[in-house]
């Protein structure tokens, strides 16, 4: 099947059709990943060709088509004698049966659900426990290879073996996200990532990471790549200290693709702070999307974010679940958190920092087609909205830290 879809899509734009760009950053080997069945499939075939470890964490795992292919994987590698393990998220989970969780026991797959219901009852902490969740998604395997970024175990209506070619055919169908495969020496870290997440997430004892960590701290070197564990406590670095930490050092242009954009506090105040240094600014946000009051909440900014300066626009035909911001051409913030409330200071989330002219420009490009397929934002738009439509986007932004 991959060799008649490279036939079909050969002479196609790879960001449109959903191929992969590769790029090596520092050492690294970089797939870059913007469609959700050509993910699946190389993530099928790394599980294949394990010899010892497959560690996967995500926020939903749902039984779909995908989400039944991934796990027939995992369920045959542990069979096999391989160590395989599910950290899945329990709210995010919650539409999935238990029975795929069980089945995945039975086969042999060490599964675990972060902060579930029962949790809550049994360390009667229903505030914490309910309202943190883990929203990262990684793939480790072996010593080899490690996925990060922003797709979750779920189609949203596409079978495995779907590939867009055209948007206008079906315009329906698909989410756009960005996913990155990582082979190299910084496998590791992602590893690594992973089994202070498990640690934590069974309650086993974690260790501090080092203020340099918490503080972002990044080294000076050409091309580059750091990731982080974001979260609440000592053991992470929020990712509102990421994001602002490089809003700061922008100069000249800061382009933003995001699911959920609902800036606050510092975040918010480094945005316009930018814009105050004539920093070029574009925000692509969902036209269509899965959390009504998300994006409701986001349309009480725009009147604030259109005055400063900042140029908004609403991704029309699909879905955009992106998170992704790139700075001055050569910085990329890349990983699972959205910039909302939950993200930058509730939620568990894995980021990744990359310096690297090359890999920007390949984002950038990528951000250009959603561009294409978008429609811009203006004051005149905001500044007609009806006094119920007011209401609406005010009520939502109250309720922006539980969304």
């Amino acid at each position: 099947m991959a060799t008649s879809q490279a036939t079909v899509t050969a002479n196609l734009d790879p960001v449109a059709t959903g191929q992969v760009i590769r790029i090596e950053v520092a050492g690294n080997a970089l797939s870059l990943y913007t469609e959700a069945p050509v993910l699946f499939h190389a993530m099928l075939a790394d599980m294949a060709a394990a010899k010892s470890r497959i560690w996967l964490e995500t926020y939903i795992f749902a039984n779909d088509a995908s989400g039944l292919a991934i796990a027939g994987a995992l369920m045959r590698r542990a069979a096999e004698g391989l160590d395989v393990r599910v950290l899945y998220d329990a709210v995010g989970s919650q539409a999935t049966g238990p029975e795929l969780f069980s089945d995945l026991r039975g086969a042999g797959v060490q599964v675990h659900a972060y902060h579930s219901l029962w949790e809550a009852l049994r360390k009667f902490s229903f505030f914490t426990i309910l309202n943190r969740r883990d929203h990262r998604k990684l793939l480790v395997i072996d010593d080899v290879c490690a996925y990060f970024g922003g797709m979750n175990i779920v189609d949203h209506g596409r079978d495995l073996t779907f590939l867009q070619t055209d948007e206008q055919q079906a315009p329906t169908l698909g989410w756009r996200d960005l996913h990155v495969r990582l082979q190299g020496p910084q496998q590791q870290e992602i590893a690594h990532s992973f089994h202070r997440s498990w640690l934590h997430a069974k309650g086993q004892y974690l260790r501090r990471r080092p203020k340099e960590y918490r503080r972002v701290k990044l080294i000076p070197a050409e091309e580059s790549i750091h990731f982080f564990d974001s979260g609440p406590g000592l053991s992470f670095s929020r990712a509102a200290r990421v994001y602002r930490k490089l809003l700061r050092r922008a100069r000249h242009q800061v382009v933003i693709a995001m699911a959920y954009f609902i800036p606050v506090r510092r975040v918010l105040r480094a945005l316009l702070a930018a814009r105050r240094r004539q920093v070029r600014m574009s925000v692509i946000v969902p036209a269509k999307t899965d959390v009504r009051v998300a994006q409701l909440a986001t349309r009480y900014l725009y009147h604030k974010l259109l005055r400063s300066g900042i140029r908004i626009y609403e991704r029309t035909s699909r879905v955009l679940h992106s998170k992704v911001v790139v700075i001055d051409r050569q910085w990329t913030i890349l990983g699972s958190a959205n910039i909302d409330p939950r993200s930058l200071w509730t939620n568990l989330e894995f980021l990744a920092v990359i310096r690297s002219p090359r890999f920007a420009a390949a984002i950038r490009r990528i951000c250009r087609y959603e561009l294409r397929h978008s429609r811009r934002v203006r004051l005149a738009d905001v500044e007609h909205n009806t006094t119920g439509e007011k209401i609406l986007n005010t009520l939502a932004y109250w309720l922006r830290w539980w969304l």
